[in-house]
């Protein structure tokens, strides 16, 4: 695996999630459609925590020291510890980028690496540093679609009582 030919994709989905909250307001960006689902705002400090403390921490832990534990992760607790969704959405946007700009710095001067270096995961099986670089990229593409039904949903709430099944079928 040559990690550079998926920085683009990495710089890429960065772009597309910046993209996707381009003009969303502060009322829309703290908007649930229920109470147990996330925010744009709430998303958007989940992808900044991630950046930071998980994927390229991990990665660079596996491949520095890979016998170093891994410290707690909880994104869903960090939701409401951290209070994502009291915060601004343009403070957060540009933090994520600003962190995302970091892991594309460190990943272009990595060099040539180990991707199957790995590790016992706290919860089971090995996870290598290819498996978190690859789990990296498919993060921001759920997140990206959960941008996308976070949107769709807002917007069809916001134009009742007009309906939009003419758009066709999601």
């Amino acid at each position: 695996m040559n990690h550079l030919d998926y920085l683009t994709e990495l710089a890429a989905n960065g772009r597309a999630i910046v993209q996707l909250v381009e003009g969303v307001s502060a009322e829309q960006g703290r908007w649930k459609p229920a109470a147990d689902e996330w925010s744009i705002l709430e998303i958007i400090n989940h992808l900044y925590d991630e950046e930071q403390l998980d994927f390229r921490f991990r990665i660079g832990l596996l491949l520095q020291d890979p016998e170093q534990d891994w410290p707690p992760n909880d994104p869903n607790g960090w939701v409401t510890e951290r209070r994502y969704n009291e915060r601004e959405l343009t403070q957060s946007v540009g933090n994520f980028i600003s962190e995302r700009e970091k892991s594309l710095q460190w990943l272009q001067n990595l060099g040539e690496v180990d991707w199957s270096i790995g590790k016992k995961a706290p919860w089971g099986g090995v996870l290598t540093a290819g498996d978190l670089f690859a789990s990296w990229i498919v993060h921001d593409y759920l997140h990206i679609r959960q941008l996308n039904e976070l949107k769709r949903a807002y917007a069809i709430k916001q134009m009742a009582p007009f309906d939009s099944e003419y758009a066709g079928e999601w």
